[in-house]
């Protein structure tokens, strides 16, 4: 799992430069990166809907895996987890929670992490995940001048979600066909415009809810594949 450590160690490492930098960075500056993240995050993800194919698994798994996890009360529970963190470390700053869940989406439901974390698992390569290592890195800087400690912290969820992942593929690699990573990476674009829309503020979306949907799509893709054989 070199990637994924490598990975994990640019988070933190372009975390603490942010955070390095926080008090440097005038407001006006910091407003900027806010919306030129949440216009990326955007572009981002109408890019890897662009594509889309099986429409109907996608939007199966998109409103079962949001029933699900707005039932699960996921988004709540983290914001939660996220109030107990600052009281017990002491953490000054009212958008702790919303820098750890806007970092961990970010650098975990693009088409780079699911695709390199399965290549990783397949023994193929490392370097898709090395690539992104560098995005999220300086990322990670951009965020953490603006939501503050909360980015540093979601290295650890980015860690053991994408180590999940590539233990998964190492026993069940024929389990990842092409079709199933198309359909991920479309639910993961579609959560991606939903983070770019808070992020802008446009819009307050409970993204996190969301994130059922990418294991329902991938059970739903796996029974449409055998349905049709």
């Amino acid at each position: 799992m070199i990637g994924t450590v490598v990975n994990t160690t640019a988070v933190v490492i372009g975390s603490c430069i942010g955070l390095g930098l926080k008090k440097s960075i005038p407001e006006s500056y910091k407003n900027i990166f806010f919306q030129t993240t949440g216009l990326i995050t955007l572009a981002l993800g109408f890019a890897m809907v662009a594509s889309m194919k099986h429409l109907i698994v996608v939007i199966f798994s998109m409103v079962i895996g949001t029933f699900f996890g707005t039932w699960c009360k996921i988004e709540e529970r983290i914001e939660r987890l996220g109030e107990v963190l600052k009281n017990r470390f002491n953490i000054h700053g009212e958008r702790f929670s919303e820098g750890l869940i806007t970092a961990f989406l970010m650098f975990c439901v693009g088409s780079m992490t699911i695709l390199g974390a399965i290549e990783e698992g397949l023994g193929k390569s490392s370097d898709l995940l090395i690539t992104k290592s560098v995005l999220d890195g300086f990322s990670s800087i951009i965020l953490s001048s603006v939501f503050g400690i909360g980015v540093l912290l979601s290295a650890l969820p980015l860690f053991l979600f994408q180590a999940a992942i590539t233990l998964l593929a190492m026993q069940v690699a024929p389990f990842f066909t092409s079709e199933m990573i198309e359909c991920l990476t479309s639910v993961g674009g579609i959560m991606m415009i939903g983070l770019g829309l808070n992020i802008l503020e446009i819009k307050k979306i409970p993204v996190s809810n969301m994130l059922p949907a990418l294991l329902f799509v991938c059970l739903f893709m796996f029974a449409f594949q055998n349905i049709n054989l």
